[in-house]
């Protein structure tokens, strides 16, 4: 009978740990937290469209495109390529 309750003493006092140091992981995360929402929403821009590369297919933003021969190129090197 002292086993069992020796081992339910012990589990309790783990899940005990447990939730405390749970408990203080929130609470710090809480303070750490960045500044409200409408602070980083001015901060990120619309985002911009984009392209792909019709040498390589790789995607890159629009405002990086270089056109040649009516087609649009993610650099020059491919623009000029045979």
């Amino acid at each position: 009978m002292t086993r069992i309750l020796f081992w339910l003493a012990l589990a309790f006092l783990v899940l005990m740990a447990v939730r405390s140091k749970l408990r203080g992981m929130r609470q710090q995360g809480e303070r750490a937290r960045p500044p409200a929402a409408p602070a980083r929403a001015e901060a990120l821009a619309d985002p911009e469209a984009m392209l792909c590369c019709a040498q390589c297919g790789v995607y890159y933003p629009s405002s990086e495109t270089v056109q040649a021969k009516g087609r649009d190129f993610c650099s020059q090197a491919h623009a000029t390529f045979p």
